[in-house]
């Protein structure tokens, strides 16, 4: 009985390791052709024989990936910030005050979930030339600036936190605002710290409404540049696989920090009711 159960264990992590190498292969094979020259990049060596970083100077120094960089890190970042301020106040609002029109404009809220992105795409575009704000980077923030999503997985958790202890603090002398951002808000930070890394990592990787919006080379975010870069570049795999890893680079950095973060929003998200 113990050898199978011990049998068990090895064919599961072995399924794992082979499942994880797969995954792990292709990101492998980029970032090593990322070092490799334009004659050794045809090779079947996965570690190339004589690393150079040429490549990344051709790619930094010769392109405006430092400016497209910094776009995506604005864009995303602000968007970040946004969500993080509005979506737990409103989450809030939701599950612990009672307003007319409070369930209706909840369930109106949610039903905007089920509207595939693409649908959206063109009242986004009339409103943004409507406004005049074609080819800005505002064009590219205000869809994302609050999230349904976010609202409901922040009322959904605010829901754990007792009523009476948000009583205890109004009887204190705490403010309403006092009462969310010193008692309920920092009960609730793992939620918030997964709708922050997530909401992040989807603004960093956005494609289809940023090349909508954007016209300017020099507003691209680095989605946009890389497939520019991509296009320029069609026949250098050493160039593209280049641009390619230097944009996955703060996704790999966001990954290693917060990692226990990204791990318990993904468990959070999946069971709480």
């Amino acid at each position: 009985m113990k050898t199978k159960r011990t049998l068990k264990k090895i064919l599961l992590y072995l399924s794992f390791v082979i499942i994880g190498a797969v995954m792990v292969f292709p990101f492998v094979w980029m970032v090593a052709t990322s070092f490799k020259t334009g004659a050794e990049i045809y090779s079947l060596n996965l570690i190339p024989h004589s690393p150079t970083l040429e490549n990344y100077a051709k790619v930094l120094k010769g392109s405006d990936f430092p400016r497209w960089f910094l776009n995506s890190f604005f864009i995303a970042g602000i968007t970040t910030i946004s969500v993080l301020v509005f979506d737990p106040l409103l989450g809030f609002a939701f599950c612990k005050y009672d307003f007319r029109g409070k369930n209706l404009i909840f369930t109106m809220l949610l039903s905007t979930m089920m509207i595939p992105t693409e649908m959206m795409i063109i009242p986004w575009y009339m409103m943004v030339n409507k406004l005049g704000w074609n080819n800005t980077y505002w064009s590219v923030l205000f869809p994302g600036l609050s999230s349904a999503f976010g609202i409901f997985l922040m009322r959904q958790f605010f829901t754990g936190v007792p009523n009476d202890l948000l009583d205890v603090g109004r009887i204190d002398g705490l403010t309403e605002f006092g009462v969310y951002t010193k008692i309920a808000l920092p009960l609730v930070t793992p939620a918030l710290s997964a709708l922050g890394i997530f909401t992040f990592l989807g603004n960093w990787n956005a494609f289809l409404w940023p090349v909508i919006a954007l016209d300017s080379k020099s507003k691209y975010t680095i989605t946009l540049g890389l497939a520019q870069f991509s296009a320029e570049n069609l026949s250098r795999w050493d160039l593209i696989m280049t641009g390619a890893s230097v944009a996955t680079i703060p996704i790999i950095i966001i990954f290693l920090i917060f990692q226990r973060q990204i791990i318990e929003g993904i468990q959070l998200t999946g069971v709480k009711g």
